[in-house]
């Protein structure tokens, strides 16, 4: 990493990449047309736009409502109760214009390893396999995915710039960004700090003195660290530090995993991604090279792309949506097998840009199938409103989005159904799950929703039983609703 890179040829700024503008919005909508407007169609997503309606309404996040993603990603979705528009369709538009200009800054970056026509297919091949992987709405690398690409433009720009004077300055702004990824997902820890140690690569080749480094180091880590640095000292002042910490940086080795199950979706997921293995790892061996604009990035793309599979890897849970922040630079790696034109060669790209598509169309088609429609949605939340009569809500089992299409309250911190549901969470919470619903039990929630069809978890049995007893003892089933696929049983107090 150490050997001096020849210098970038005349920037040609963002005006190519931008020309794809219009192919990018169209491809995009035309690829979400089907899960808009869907409140339940992917359950974290719903999550975080209750808790940006109970941000709105003056809950603290970690404090009245408990998740172990930053408060960053919650502001996010604060923000989207202030459009003048539902909510939900706010949420899903801005995850399409976020992930517009991520395909732009994918194709910026691989214009350097591949000609025009090929970088500008890179970017179409990340719209097309965000939806394969359940990552194309709201999740949180939707977001994130868009400040990592601006710090990896510039880290690899600036890697490649021998003795360049504003060294210091694009490596401020690289992990400043780096540092607003981090108040999306802390995933994007392992990318931040591979780019560090390009940074700092850089500037040893470009023989700095030790302490200019070593003063150098320590700014860019402290901008990466600001932003969370800020919210943690505003948990701290508000008395809330413990709260803070627990929920951000404990909990997550409190939680299991359900072995046998990662590995099945592992695996699915490694079939899903042989498009890229063949264009990547065999392509450039049987193909005519070709080269773009710096071909000497291809070092520093190939290994972040390493450090994204091992941040991918690193948590053991292996969720499809985990594998967001990879696409990126596999997208820009898997650029010089797309664009072919010569017979032998054009099947990389056919292939990968062919699956991809499929995936795009069936992977959503099941994923409402199951999830359900907003019609569906309007049913069940209306048979759940009309019971209430002012007393909380209480959604064991089922989407959280009941609790913001009713306004009803919530009789517990932990309004994510599988926090106290699910077995893999039970050490994560900070609490005993089944003191916590023998507390919700006996403030005598209005109406209970439990599911009547298969779960993907390991559930809770402590938890299961409790709620078993309480409904056989106080409540009785009024009425079903399926949302989709889905089977719920709603529950109401016995009169």
């Amino acid at each position: 990493m150490s050997a001096i890179v020849r210098p970038l040829a005349a920037p040609t700024a963002f005006r190519p990449a931008i020309a794809s503008l219009p192919l990018y919005l169209l491809s995009a909508l035309a690829l979400r047309l089907l899960m808009l407007g869907k409140p339940a169609f992917q359950s974290d997503e719903q999550f975080y736009l209750l808790v940006g309606q109970r941000m709105a309404q003056g809950a603290l996040p970690f404090v009245d409502i408990w998740d172990r993603k930053p408060y960053g990603l919650f502001l996010i979705y604060r923000g989207f109760h202030a459009l003048p528009i539902d909510p939900v369709l706010g949420y899903q538009l801005a995850g399409l214009v976020f992930s517009v200009l991520t395909a732009i800054l994918i194709e910026r970056m691989a214009r350097a390893i591949a000609p025009p026509n090929a970088a500008r297919t890179a970017g179409l091949a990340y719209l097309l396999y965000q939806p394969v992987f359940n990552v194309a709405l709201g999740q949180s690398p939707v977001f994130y995915n868009l400040p990592m690409a601006m710090a990896a433009l510039l880290v690899l720009k600036a890697f490649a710039r021998a003795e360049d004077p504003a060294l210091f300055r694009r490596g401020l702004a690289a992990m400043a960004l780096i540092g607003l990824a981090l108040q999306i997902k802390y995933s994007a820890v392992f990318e931040g700090m591979w780019f560090g140690l390009m940074l700092l690569a850089r500037a040893r080749a470009d023989r700095w003195p030790l302490p200019r480094l070593t003063a150098s180091g320590l700014a860019w880590c402290l901008a990466a660290m600001t932003p969370t640095l800020i919210v943690w000292a505003g948990y701290a002042i508000a008395g809330h530090g413990d709260a803070f910490v627990q929920a951000n940086f404990l909990s997550i080795f409190g939680r299991t995993v359900d072995q046998a199950d990662a590995f099945t979706q592992l695996a699915k997921e490694c079939l899903a991604l042989i498009p890229f293995a063949l264009a990547i790892g065999l392509a450039p061996r049987r193909v005519t090279p070709v080269t773009g604009e710096h071909p000497g990035m291809l070092r520093g793309l190939r290994i972040w792309a390493l450090v994204a599979v091992l941040g991918f890897l690193a948590f053991g849970t292996w969720y499809d949506h985990y594998l967001g922040p990879v696409l990126v630079p596999l997208c820009v790696l898997a650029a010089p097998a797309l664009g072919r034109r010569a017979r032998g060669e054009r099947w990389y790209g056919r292939l990968l840009l062919g699956f991809g598509l499929l995936g795009a169309v069936v992977v959503p088609a099941l994923q409402v199938r199951e999830r359900g429609t907003a019609s569906d949605f309007a049913v069940a939340s209306a048979a759940v409103a009309r019971e209430l009569h002012g007393r909380c809500l209480y959604v064991y089992e089922g989407d959280s989005a009941l609790y913001r299409t009713t306004n009803a309250c919530i009789p517990t911190r932990f309004a994510y159904p599988s926090h106290l549901n699910a077995m893999n969470e039970a050490a994560a919470l900070g609490v005993d799950p089944a003191w916590e619903v023998r507390r919700i039990l006996a403030s005598r929630p209005g109406v209970i929703v439990m599911a009547e069809s298969s779960r993907p978890n390991l559930p809770n049995l402590a938890t299961k039983s409790l709620m078993k007893s309480a409904l056989a003892r106080s409540y009785q089933r009024y009425e079903g609703v399926t949302i989709g696929t889905r089977k719920f049983g709603l529950y109401r107090l016995k009169p």
